[in-house]
């Protein structure tokens, strides 16, 4: 070789980049992700603690009653309460008809099958339940869990 010949030697590729740190483009997207979670954990969280605080109202008023009959009639006031939410004319209705909305399913649940848990069940005590003299208390018991789980669907709480 003569003096001052360049040596050549083969073509050699880059070394692949390294995985750590990434992109910015990854750090980005994890962002997004982690808020996204953030955002999610923060909503389950007060939708869980608004259902249990309108639990804790409805326990609350029907517990405060101290005779059957008055339990009966703070749960129909409850149930007009959270009727109005959902149509304003709602807690006008009497008798029957009453009785036909309570068992109406709501809008988001239309495929589910046709309920008449009020309207020819234990939800019939609403009729006369809060009037009469003696009611038999496991009547308000099967009562005060369906009017719960209604009241709950009601004031958007499920």
């Amino acid at each position: 070789m003569a003096a001052g010949a360049l040596v050549l030697r083969d073509i050699h590729a880059t070394p692949a980049p390294s995985w750590w740190p990434p992109a910015p483009g990854w750090w980005v997207l994890a962002g997004v992700i982690v808020a996204a979670f953030v955002l999610i954990a923060w909503w389950r969280a007060r939708v869980r603690r608004r259902r249990r605080t309108l639990a804790q109202l409805f326990d609350g008023q029907v517990d405060a009653a101290a005779t059957p009959p008055q339990q009966v009639a703070a749960i129909s006031e409850l149930l007009r309460r959270a009727a109005r939410r959902r149509d304003a004319t709602a807690d006008t209705l009497q008798g029957e008809a009453w009785l036909l909305h309570l068992d109406a399913t709501p809008r988001r649940k239309r495929k589910a099958p046709a309920r008449t848990d009020f309207s020819q069940g234990p939800g019939r005590l609403l009729l006369d339940g809060g009037f009469r003299r003696e009611v038999d208390p496991n009547e308000v018991g099967a009562l005060r869990k369906l009017a719960r789980e209604r009241f709950l669907q009601w004031m958007d709480a499920t």
